[in-house]
């Protein structure tokens, strides 16, 4: 048997994941909903059997699985909803926007005892598992703390133009989708982070999100974790989280390069595979069956996710 999947939201992100679980043998995707038309006719090509509905609630109604991929402030509502029902549930990050919004859908998910998880899409990556392995073993030696680099030509970047609210500080903002998923990655390894100072920059116009974030956090042992992030010039993007050891250091570079440091340069673990983001969907879709299954598995709970996005919006805010 496979689980019926509900997709709503079919901008870039939900078609990227619409599409692997297409070709996963654990999901049929069954329904699909977007208030864009275009969107719904993109996300159609990508699943042919899969039936664009009228509304959210006959996309819920039609599957027992619904994965939310619209932008965060209606995810609440859809959520909820799919919990009354009976449904699993597996939500886009960030969480939400407004803490105490969110705080009402954790508790509402726990409250309907359904499965819930939240899709940081390192969670159940080989990078996390090893590098957690490493610290945990003594591998890594004693943990100092971890910086996270994040730098962009322009943002949002050219693949993911179609979602404009990205561009804004209501909702979008790198902080929210990209230095989260290292948020999420460093709380794994170090325990829960609090912000001691975060200073963001934005544009001239008050509509648009965050241009620079520099930050530092530390966990319950005073371990630092560095935040520089930048948006501008001619350059590669750079997304890179190093967790820092006094015997090893580890680098996580684009999300899944894994690299391990002994005091000189960084030497890379494994060979990079073709398609490395096949790989890490795949991993995020098979532990999403262990977690509807009511089995241990490594993907983002919804308190997880509401504990970095307390973080972010911290930063967002500013930290003197």
């Amino acid at each position: 048997m496979t689980v019926s999947v509900a997709v709503i939201g079919l901008g870039i992100m939900g078609r990227r994941l619409l599409e692997h679980m297409v070709l996963h043998p654990g999901y049929t995707p069954v329904a699909l909903w977007d208030p864009d038309a275009e969107a719904c006719r993109a996300a159609a090509g990508v699943a042919p059997d899969a039936r664009v509905t009228a509304s959210p609630q006959a996309a819920i109604a039609a599957a027992d699985l619904v994965y939310l991929a619209c932008p965060p402030v209606p995810r609440k509502a859809y959520a909820l909803e799919a919990a009354a029902a009976g449904k699993a549930v597996f939500l886009e990050k960030p969480l939400g926007v407004d803490i105490s919004q969110s705080e009402e859908l954790v508790a509402g998910l726990a409250a309907h005892g359904v499965p819930a998880a939240v899709n940081f899409t390192q969670a159940a990556g080989s990078a996390l598992t090893g590098v957690a392995d490493a610290a945990q073993s003594g591998g890594l030696g004693n943990l100092v703390g971890a910086d996270i680099v994040v730098t962009y030509a322009a943002w949002p970047r050219a693949w993911q133009k179609t979602a404009d609210w990205l561009r804004f500080r209501d909702e979008g903002g790198l902080t929210r989708e990209v230095i989260s998923h290292f948020l999420f990655f460093s709380e794994r390894i170090l325990g829960p982070l609090s912000v001691v100072w975060a200073r963001p920059s934005y544009p001239t116009d008050p509509a648009l999100c965050e241009t620079q974030m520099l930050a530092r956090l530390e966990n319950a042992d005073g371990l630092p974790v560095t935040v520089m992030a930048s948006v501008g010039g001619a350059q590669p993007d750079r997304q890179e989280l190093t967790i820092k050891g006094e015997a090893a250091s580890r680098r996580i570079s684009e999300f899944y390069i894994d690299a391990v440091s002994h005091g000189g340069p960084f030497d890379e673990l494994a060979a990079r595979p073709t398609d490395p983001r096949a790989n890490s969907l795949k991993a995020q879709l098979d532990d999403l069956l262990l977690c509807i299954a009511g089995q241990p598995n490594r993907l983002a709970t919804p308190h997880e996710a509401l504990r970095v996005q307390k973080l972010v919006e911290t930063m967002l805010k500013g930290k003197p």
